[in-house]
């Protein structure tokens, strides 16, 4: 804007009665944390009250309204060793557009930062996002009336997924993926019905629908008429002009450790079965784990393939198919890239590690509740905690989550599968340490990537005796050794053990039917290492029946207090 742009739009702002919802008046406020939260607030406000822009103005008197000037410099103003401007954007979510202006009005130098309304979803300031009631800034999440009309405002609720494509019939569907999709929403109904009598039944019945049926039951049509989630999990390649502009194809890119290409390949609909082909094209090879020379070196594959795979879907689930991009999943050396299109809805991947449960709207949503049925995903918010835990228990580093922008400028979701060890201590510190909650790690897993960490996180991690050093460059605690020497034969081990665990489990089920908590001590404790105190003896039997049931080897049934443990997966949560 131009300064005499800038004195028009002040005077316009000076001129209203009091602060309205998108513009605060201030003298010299100059702590980073309260712009940042105003930047949220006035932003989302801007978009409930219909306005192009809000206003915060530096210099103002705030009830007169007139003009005093202001020491704020926000151009040279720095947050630790970053300038201010730089630390707002990244610290909010998704990045908000914002610009500041210094204007010289004739009675001092005044301060304006514009704010433009967010497009897509509610702006976050670290973490949490915020709103103005009358004059007052307060958390969003108070005031569920508003955030329901946020949300609303900013198109959430227009599926796109679930609209019908009126030209479309069920002819545009490719059979092979109709057929895998019958098998596939079967094992989704058997996994549902606890009850193994009616199994039978259930596969009877659904080899007998027609096609129609299965896939209104399935969530895939409606009344037997083709929606876009038809066309991209089972449609012909033929009928892909049918989702244009939308550019419905995952590519698999393979990169050398210079970022050249060196090979590539793209797939189309029906997305049901590209996804098994582009798995089958990541070199998922065989590597030695636990490099250290101190711990037996255990053959695994580089990438989990339930991880690589939930990853892979998601981008699906979640890709915002109208910005007319595609899914990449690039293959570097050492890791593997998913990315795609759209904003990450959520507050952030800490809010979704923490509440394990779906946000309250979601993209895309009759295309997720397609892919449920047909076993693509989990049920909505489980999915992304499922792939730390699953990183933690390989020991390996943690997926790693970036929100940025494409190169023709729209949002983008990131998500980096790290194929190999990076910190031998991180790898260590994981397996003496199995009572750790997984935020605990997620902020070691930070360490070892030499990300910067919140003085809070560093008081908890100091406490806990895991990292040494002095800010900004802290480290895993090496104070490892004596247990590794005393646990060595433990640690060489530990694979077989975990298998002769389980195998002892279950063949305790099948003779006995059943076991409680107190019996299946009795059977595991004993033949746990002498290395092992009494806390961390219970600590490894809690982790392999919770690891048995994740993989439906077991499952308990009753109140907590009386539960026992019975074969098979048991009844699955539902959505809620």
């Amino acid at each position: 804007m131009s300064q005499s742009t800038l004195l028009d739009t002040l005077e316009r702002l000076r001129s209203l009665p009091r602060e309205a919802a998108t513009v605060e008046f201030k003298s010299n406020l100059d702590r980073a944390e309260e712009i940042g939260q105003y930047i949220s607030a006035l932003a989302n406000s801007a978009v409930l009250e219909g306005h192009d822009r809000a206003w915060v103005v530096w210099g103002i008197e705030d009830g007169t309204h007139a003009v005093k000037g202001t020491t704020f410099d926000p151009f040279s103003r720095k947050e630790g060793n970053q300038a201010l401007i730089m630390w707002l954007q990244q610290m909010t979510t998704p990045h908000a557009d914002f610009v500041f202006h210094a204007v010289d009005h004739p009675d001092g130098r005044v301060v304006m930062l514009e704010i433009h309304p967010p497009r897509s979803a509610p702006i976050a300031f670290q973490k949490l996002r915020y709103i103005r009631i009358d004059s007052h800034k307060t958390r969003l999440s108070d005031h569920s009336d508003k955030e329901a009309r946020l949300w609303a405002m900013l198109g959430q609720k227009d599926d796109w997924s679930g609209d019908l494509v009126p030209d479309a019939t069920l002819d545009d569907l490719a059979p092979e993926a109709v057929d895998a999709a019958r098998k596939r929403f079967t094992e989704y109904l058997l996994k549902s019905e606890s009850d193994p009598a009616r199994h039978d039944q259930i596969r009877a019945e659904a080899a007998a629908w027609d096609v129609p049926m299965l896939l209104n039951k399935a969530r895939i049509t409606k009344l037997g008429k083709v929606t876009r989630s038809a066309l991209l999990l089972l449609g012909n390649d033929e009928a892909v002009h049918f989702l244009s502009p939308a550019d419905a194809k995952i590519s698999w890119i393979l990169r050398d450790n210079r970022n050249r290409t060196e090979s590539s390949q793209h797939f189309s609909i029906p997305l049901l079965l590209s996804t098994d082909k582009v798995y089958g094209r990541v070199r998922n090879v065989t590597i030695e784990h636990m490099p250290d020379g101190t711990l037996f070196p255990t053959a695994i594959p580089r990438y989990d393939a339930w991880v690589m795979r939930e990853a892979l879907h998601n981008c699906i689930a979640h890709q915002d198919y109208r910005l007319g991009g595609k899914i990449n999943v690039v293959e570097y050396p050492d890791r593997l890239v998913f990315s795609n299109l759209g904003q990450f809805i959520p507050p952030s991947v800490e809010w979704m590690l923490e509440h394990q449960s779906p946000p309250e709207h979601y993209r895309n949503q009759w295309l997720i509740e397609g892919m449920i049925r047909l076993r693509m995903i989990d049920q909505v918010g489980s999915g992304i905690r499922r792939m730390f835990e699953t990183q933690r228990e390989r020991f390996f580093p943690l997926p790693d989550y970036a929100f940025d922008t494409s190169e023709q400028g729209h949002p983008r979701v990131e998500v980096a599968i790290t194929g190999q060890v990076l910190d031998v201590r991180y790898t260590q510190l994981l397996m003496k340490r199995s009572d750790l909650e997984l935020h605990q790690v997620l902020l070691l897993d930070q360490v070892q990537k030499h990300r910067t960490l919140s003085p809070e996180s560093v008081r908890e991690l100091k406490a806990l005796k895991l990292i040494e050093g002095r800010s900004p460059n802290f480290f895993i605690s090496a104070k490892v050794a004596d247990w590794v020497g005393q646990k060595a034969n433990y640690i060489r081990t530990r694979g077989l053990d975990d298998r002769y665990y389980r195998q002892l489990v279950v063949e305790y089920l099948q003779k006995y039917g059943q076991a409680t908590r107190q019996e299946l001590d009795a059977l595991i404790l004993p033949k746990l290492p002498d290395v092992l105190d009494a806390t961390q003896r219970a600590h490894k039997v809690k982790n392999l029946l919770q690891a048995m049931r994740r993989l439906g080897l077991i499952h308990p049934e009753g109140p907590r207090s009386l539960a026992v443990w019975r074969s098979g997966p048991g009844q699955p949560k539902t959505l809620g």
